[in-house]
């Protein structure tokens, strides 16, 4: 769930923007190009579809919907396509893709950010927008956070009691993120698909 957070909630319209810059000059820009999860053996980025499984995971197409928003947000950002990488597998452990209204303590929504904790109003972190956001803005101020493993880098922004959980989310996220930019391909039409290991991170 969402740690501890420095900045005011009512400053969510104020954008990082040295921060961000600063990640984004170590990352080479905002392009949303870069290497995707892969079917195993085929080098084909297979495409997420509501039903069907890939790396043992089936998505409804609501949580493709709050996948998409968490990838739309980071865009609007600037921000690589690792971000949204590391902010939809870090969603996947907190919520599982859901905009739950309740969880451990005050934790909420997609990130089960805490208003306790500076995350914002209940209402502010019900917005799946709002919670990317925050979110990103939080991932922004991580040191070196695009060269890092998720595991640590989801951990600094949440501060969950599971820190190595996020992992197992990382090729379903990288996935979902291929199939939100347009670098995946429809692999097969039934079934589970099986992409291999997350590629390099996105430039």
């Amino acid at each position: 769930m969402g740690g501890a957070l420095v900045w005011d909630s009512a400053a969510i319209a104020v954008p990082v923007v040295a921060a961000l810059s600063i990640a984004l000059a170590a990352c080479g820009g905002p392009s949303r190009q870069g290497t995707s999860a892969q079917s195993a053996g085929s080098g084909t980025r297979c495409a997420v579809q509501a039903g069907k499984a890939v790396d043992g995971v089936t998505l409804t197409p609501t949580q493709l919907d709050d996948a998409r928003t968490i990838y739309d947000v980071s865009v609007t950002m600037e921000l690589p396509g690792r971000a949204a990488v590391i902010a939809i597998a870090t969603s996947m452990q907190e919520s599982s893709l859901v905009n739950e209204p309740y969880g451990t303590s005050d934790s909420l929504g997609l990130f089960q950010q805490r208003p306790s904790e500076g995350w914002g109003t209940p209402t502010q972190i019900m917005d799946p927008i709002y919670a990317s956001t925050r979110f990103f803005q939080a991932l922004a101020l991580v040191p070196a956070w695009d060269a890092l493993p998720l595991t640590i880098i989801a951990q600094e922004v949440q501060g969950s009691g599971y820190p190595g959980a996020y992992a197992k989310w990382e090729i379903l996220a990288d996935a979902l993120v291929a199939t939100f930019d347009g670098t995946a391909t429809e692999c097969g039409t039934s079934g589970s698909t099986q992409p291999g290991q997350p590629g390099s991170r996105r430039a």
